[in-house]
């Protein structure tokens, strides 16, 4: 069956409010359960979701194609799909005569997509009276030991754990889907290092120039102000990529306890106290949330709602926010943080004033229109080879390392791991281990000191392998120390 993805348009009812959202359009229309389970799902789910829904659909389709034949029941076809993302459809010889050619995926996406799957098909089977294609069973004696396993674990760590139904519990750890997913290694993140501090003045002010102008006396026409001023937000108050794409204008102030420094809130793109700028034809204010502010006033949704390839799209994690008016306060450290980002924003408003920007996002292209995230990658990629460094994420030279190298000057300065998760808007404790993680040279070098230190005490001292009677395999002398080009000095 030939498929594609379309972008499409609902009205629900005969107001001006409309929905747009992914649909897969085939040879005979568009896929009508999946438009109905995506309309219920719209103001629950994400953007992204979807389009992560719209992908896996799509993977089973392609699949059910060229292999409805093989299988007689829906619920072994699925089984056996999910097989397949985990092997991939190339066989030993390199031959695929399905015409798929699959690589195997990660772990991870087999269980996102498989979840996926099998969430729409529940509700197919819910409110259609199809068949599911992944339904629940008893679970062995096994199955339910791992259930408990997990569910003890997560209700241990959980704030309110105490207020979990242990019924409802025992009810859910007796059941398991058809299809089981494999178990997810445990593995350590130590792949994203940190920004090094000592670029990142070199950075700010000699890679992010305006090229022509990079001797001009005016800071405004020799730097590019918005980039900086992003990464001074990431790099010293902690804040992740794509966040800084939602700041609005209004949103910096100056704090009323340090009125050197800025006091900078991001909020909610949807959810968020919108401003009180906006005012009905008495002239009072409109009290509203984002969502309403930026589609009665600009004719635009918050930037999380686009599709990922749109200009204005920019992502948004469901962190800890840090009020009732749904925002997330940027915690500067070190303090002078706060001091260069505010010295820089008062300059940078005068340029934001000269634009034609019918918007009231605070980062703007030249021509007026909302900064993205991907051009500021493309720019900070550029600013750090201006200054001979190579752009990469195992060297912590791209941007999500300037969050990495805050949650690192934190834990090299003892500050409680209860404060990091506050200033990092993390909604549990562990979640900032992977920021702090050592690296595979930390440990190293932290092993090898020890072992100097351990010999210098002699409280282990190695070996004389002649007593285990290496000698007559050892005629080279490598074992017990007799080649005097291995003895100590």
């Amino acid at each position: 069956m030939n498929h594609t993805t379309v972008r499409a348009k609902f009205y629900s009812d005969n107001t001006g409010a409309l929905i747009e959202m992914p649909v897969i359009l085939t040879d005979v229309g568009p896929l009508q359960s999946l438009i109905s389970y995506l309309l219920s799902m719209h103001g629950v789910r994400s953007f992204s979701w979807m389009q992560k829904t719209i992908q896996a659909v799509r993977l089973l389709l392609d699949y059910m194609a060229v292999n409805h034949q093989c299988f007689e029941e829906p619920r072994e076809l699925f089984k056996t799909f999910v097989q397949r993302l985990y092997s991939g459809t190339v066989g030993e010889d390199g031959l695929d005569p399905s015409g798929l050619f699959w690589l195997p995926m990660s772990r991870k996406d087999v269980e996102q997509h498989t979840r996926n799957l099998s969430a729409y098909s529940d509700w197919m089977a819910e409110k259609i009276g199809t068949e599911s294609l992944n339904p629940w069973r008893n679970a062995t004696r096994f199955e339910e030991m791992i259930n408990w396993a997990a569910y003890d674990q997560k209700h241990n760590r959980a704030f309110l754990g105490h207020s979990w139904d242990q019924n409802k519990a025992s009810e859910t750890a007796k059941r398991v889907k058809n299809v089981l997913l494999k178990r997810n290694q445990k593995v350590e993140h130590n792949g994203v290092k940190k920004f090094p501090d000592e670029r990142i003045m070199e950075l700010l002010f000699e890679g992010f120039i305006v090229p022509g102008r990079q001797n001009s006396r005016r800071v405004e026409e020799r730097l590019n102000l918005k980039d900086i001023l992003i990464t001074i937000l990431m790099h010293f108050g902690g804040v992740r990529m794509s966040e800084p794409f939602h700041l609005y204008v209004h949103d910096v102030l100056l704090d009323p306890i340090h009125p050197e420094r800025a006091m900078v809130r991001i909020f909610h793109p949807s959810e968020g106290r919108a401003p009180n700028d906006w005012h009905d034809a008495t002239g009072k204010v409109i009290k509203c949330n984002r969502e309403a502010y930026l589609r009665g006033r600009y004719g635009m949704r918050p930037r999380d709602q686009y599709f990922s390839t749109d200009q204005l799209h920019a992502g948004w994690k469901g962190n800890a926010l840090d009020s009732e008016l749904n925002f997330m306060h940027v915690h500067w450290f070190p303090a002078w943080g706060g001091e260069l980002f505010l010295k820089l924003w008062n300059i940078f408003l005068i340029q934001r004033a000269l634009m034609n920007c019918n918007h009231p996002f605070a980062f703007a292209t030249k021509n007026g229109a909302p900064y993205s995230p991907d051009s500021f990658s493309r720019a900070f990629a550029r600013a750090v080879e201006r200054i001979g460094m190579t752009s990469a994420k195992m060297l912590g030279t791209t941007s999500h390392g300037c969050r990495h190298a805050y949650a690192y000057r934190m834990k090299d300065s003892k500050i409680e791991p209860v404060i990091r998760m506050k200033a990092m808007h993390h909604h549990a404790i562990e979640s900032q281990m992977v920021y702090t993680q050592p690296q595979v040279d930390e440990v190293t070098e932290a092993l090898d000191n020890a072992a100097v230190a351990l010999n210098e005490g002699r409280h282990l001292d190695p070996p004389d392998f002649l007593t285990y009677g290496f000698e007559d395999v050892d005629p080279l002398g490598l074992m017990s120390g007799a080649n005097p080009k291995l003895r100590r000095s």
